[in-house]
Formats: structure tokens, sequence, C-alpha cells
């Protein structure tokens, strides 16, 4: 595959790469520069890319080890999410975790809201979770393509979404309780 055609196929994913930035680096001019990090390094080394296989897969391993050595090493804290941003309220209402289970103004409204308290509940697990499920359950991966891309065996996977989504779904009925 010549790098104008990787190229082209590369462009169909950044949204889907900003995306899984955004939930790493929680900021997003630092999902912006970690995206463009990722693009730069994928056309650098698209000849190392296999033809036929997840180029998805692929892009977001290079995300997973771009933002490890830039972010972990530099030792910089992630900024929290503030969904009382503007900028983030927009982004979280345009992209939510869940799809909207029916129509209508209430519908709308109720959608939002759990969208917004499942990102909530999302960020305060530990990273590794974090990163599990929002390949498999937002980005859609199998297990097989999350082990690749985070380096892990099948079983670890499985493991760390099973745990994740015990732990999401406590802090969700804390929810419910409260409301």
């Amino acid at each position: 595959m010549d790098k104008n055609e990787f190229e082209i196929l590369a462009i169909e994913h950044l949204d889907s790469l900003y995306r899984g930035a955004l939930r790493l680096t929680r900021s997003p001019d630092d999902a912006q520069d970690l995206v463009q990090e990722v693009y730069v390094r994928a056309l650098r080394f698209h000849a190392q890319f296999q033809a036929g296989t997840n180029l998805k897969a692929w892009l977001f391993k290079i995300l997973k080890n771009t933002f490890i050595n830039q972010y972990r090493k530099s030792a910089r804290t992630p900024e929290a999410v503030d969904l009382d941003d503007p900028e983030m309220a927009r982004f979280a209402a345009e992209n939510p975790l869940v799809p909207p289970a029916s129509s209508g103004p209430e519908a709308e409204v109720l959608n939002r809201l759990l969208a917004e308290d499942l990102q909530k509940a999302l960020g305060v697990l530990p990273e590794i979770f974090q990163r599990v499920v929002v390949l498999s359950d937002v980005e859609g991966f199998s297990y097989r393509e999350i082990a690749d891309i985070e380096g892990c065996p099948l079983g670890t996977v499985m493991s760390r979404l099973h745990r994740a989504r015990r732990m999401l779904r406590a802090k969700l009925l804390k929810y419910v309780e409260e409301k």
C-alpha cells in the first residue's frame, strides 16, 4: 500500500482517535496534540502496517504507546473533565457513551443526563479499566483487538472489562439510589 492510499484510509479514523485521546488526556488541546503525533508516526511507519489487517486497531496501539511515552514519562497528571465547561458539555452531548433509547425531548434530556453520569463514573475508574471499556463499548473493538492494542493476553482483557463494568455498575447504582 502506498503512502497516499494509507493516508486516505487513516484519515477515516481521526475522529475515533480523537475521542480515545480525549479520554486518555482529559484535555482537548492535549488530545489534538496526541492525535497529531499519532498521525505523524503512522505516516512515518506506514510500511510496517500489513494490508488486510485492522488499521483502526493498529492506530489505537500507536495512540496508546504514544500516550504512555509522552504523558506518563513526563509525570503530567491529567486534568479532570469538567462537564460544566461549555466546550466539554457540548462534546459530551455530541458524543454520548450510550445511544439514545427513544426519541422526543424527554428521552433526549434523559439520555444526555445518563451519558454525563456514565462519563463521570468512567472518569473515576483507574486508567487501565477506562481504556478497555472505551475500546470495547465505545469504539467497538473485539476482545482480541483490545488485547493486541493493550499488549496483554486475551484473558486479561476479559478480566479487566468484567471488573471495569462491575465498578461502573456500582457507581451508577449509587447515582440511581441518590436520585
